[in-house]
């Protein structure tokens, strides 16, 4: 750890102390150097394994960052236009949806969706009505189909609402149509290897000895925080109040139910660790999405000058229509408030459920690496805040 740094190592130390922390590492670079690289706790208390400085873990959503700089590249390449109808790669998505949930005025825009609206989550194509398996997500044909027929949430650009599993399915098929090839394969030949960053989408067998198990919250967090917190005014009582009626929340986090809350433990398998799911399931270790950010200011995933419309909110709400808080989106990567994560608004990268974090600032010269395998009930992870708060005061 560089000098002057110290207080970042007592916030990481703290969590473990006094936050519930079980696993996790932290890694930062600044202007491309190394100046946090800390790791402990248990990988697998089961098994009794300790954390490694190259544990990886489940990101979650961090994967979304991930899958948003493929893009990036994609445009840079001249491969992939942000405000093209997506009717130009996927043809059969412009097609009205009929049928029950359809609304008619908001179908016949269906042509003016874009690749920004979908990555920006302002494309109405927020869930998925009909129950979908893991079978369903193997077989992209049928995938594809049942994606192409789902109704609109709302008109194209006419409001923001975070696409939490349906962006992942939306922009793999997209990916697939623009590059033919899946994000996963793109990812790990032309932004990870070359990065040298220890992130993967769809897990080789030969990195499983490297993983870490998620650990579900049980029933503390259910009886001291999710329970409680429906009685109050905080995002996560408007979150969770959301998911029980039945409204946009529980729309967008609602499939594949196998994968939802009550089947967290699912990621830990095999069987999902293979799949690419562009939304929730790229593996990680702390220096690798720290490794990873670095390259993407330095101007190896795309050329610098694609990087200044990063910098902006493309897409602001102060609600959310399915977190219920504050956030926007700029090509894929979530725009935070001031204060989450970082006081400087040209910060941009991907929380993770849980806690993981992907972040990078380029005013500060910025990229944090954070992943954890405890998850927690927050829609901002606590922990992952006292870490960003820690190190800005260092800077």
């Amino acid at each position: 750890m560089s000098p002057g740094f110290e207080r970042v190592r007592r916030a990481f130390e703290e969590n473990f102390e006094r936050h519930g922390e079980v696993g996790a590492a932290l890694c930062v670079r600044r202007e491309g150097r190394v100046v946090v690289d800390l790791w402990g706790g248990s990988a697998d208390p089961a098994a009794g394994r300790a954390w490694e400085a190259d544990t990886l873990t489940n990101s979650f959503s961090c994967t979304k960052g991930l899958v948003a700089a493929c893009f990036l590249r994609l445009a840079a390449q001249g491969r992939f236009d942000y405000d093209a109808p997506l009717a130009r790669y996927w043809p059969e998505l412009a097609a009205p949806a009929r049928g029950p949930g359809a609304h008619a005025a908001w179908e016949e825009a269906r042509a003016t969706l874009t690749g920004r609206h979908l990555l920006n989550h302002r494309a109405g194509l927020l869930g998925v009505r009909a129950p979908l398996t893991l079978d369903d997500l193997e077989d992209r044909a049928l995938l594809s189909a049942r994606l192409a027929a789902e109704p609109l949430a709302w008109r194209p650009g006419d409001a923001q609402g975070y696409h939490a599993v349906t962006f992942g399915l939306y922009a793999g098929e997209l990916f697939w149509r623009v590059a033919g090839e899946s994000v996963g394969a793109f990812l790990r030949r032309e932004l990870a290897e070359p990065l040298g960053a220890d992130v993967h989408l769809g897990l080789p067998a030969a990195l499983d000895a490297r993983c870490a198990p998620i650990i579900p919250g049980g029933a503390r967090d259910l009886l001291c925080g999710i329970l409680p917190s429906l009685l109050r005014g905080t995002t996560e009582g408007r979150f969770f109040r959301g998911v029980l009626r039945g409204g946009d929340a529980a729309r967008a986090f609602g499939q594949p139910a196998a994968l939802g809350a009550r089947g967290l433990h699912n990621f830990n398998t095999p069987r999902v660790r293979r799949l690419e799911l562009p939304w929730a399931n790229a593996a990680a270790s702390g220096r690798g999405l720290a490794t990873f950010y670095a390259g993407l200011l330095e101007g190896r995933v795309a050329p610098l000058a694609a990087l200044a419309p990063l910098r902006a909110r493309q897409s602001w709400s102060e609600r959310d229509r399915v977190v219920g808080k504050p956030m926007g989106f700029t090509q894929g990567f979530l725009k935070e408030g001031a204060g989450v994560f970082s006081p400087n608004e040209a910060s941009f990268g991907h929380s993770g459920a849980g806690g993981a974090l992907g972040w990078c600032d380029p005013d500060a010269g910025l990229a944090i690496g954070y992943v954890m395998n405890r998850m927690g009930y927050h829609v901002r992870s606590p922990r992952a805040q006292r870490l960003c708060d820690a190190i800005y005061a260092c800077l």
